[in-house]
């Protein structure tokens, strides 16, 4: 995907709550996590850092692909699709340990980026 649509980075300012961010193991059995410390990068990304991650870590690191929900204010989900990128240094990385809560490790930046993406089940790209 060339840039995330204005609308789903309005949508993306106003969510609330953590995201939930799902992967599959190399079985396709699906692991779900929640994310509280989350980002996006304005173009084609969004961002989780991996505090604690460890099937999720694992999951990415056999190939995954990854899914990321979240809601906004006014109670509209959006499903995100795409591949995933980790990233233990570089640019992503330290933008990652700019936000992200000193108390927490910040072990990498996890990048999903938007191949797809839906607002319930319309899909937006």
């Amino acid at each position: 995907m060339n840039k995330i649509p204005q609308n789903v980075l309005t949508a993306w300012e106003n969510h609330v709550g953590p995201v939930i961010f799902t992967t599959v193991n190399q079985n396709n059995i699906p692991n779900s996590v929640y994310a509280t410390c989350v980002s996006c990068d304005g173009k084609n990304r969004f961002l989780v850092a991996d505090n604690y991650f460890e099937k999720t870590r694992s999951n990415i690191q056999s190939g995954s692909q990854g899914s990321f929900l979240f809601i906004t204010g006014e109670d509209k989900a959006y499903q995100i699709k795409g591949r995933i990128e980790y990233h233990q240094s570089g640019p992503r990385y330290d933008d990652m340990k700019q936000w992200n809560p000193e108390k927490h490790p910040g072990h990498a930046a996890v990048a999903i980026i938007a191949d797809e993406i839906y607002s319930g089940a319309e899909k937006i790209v």
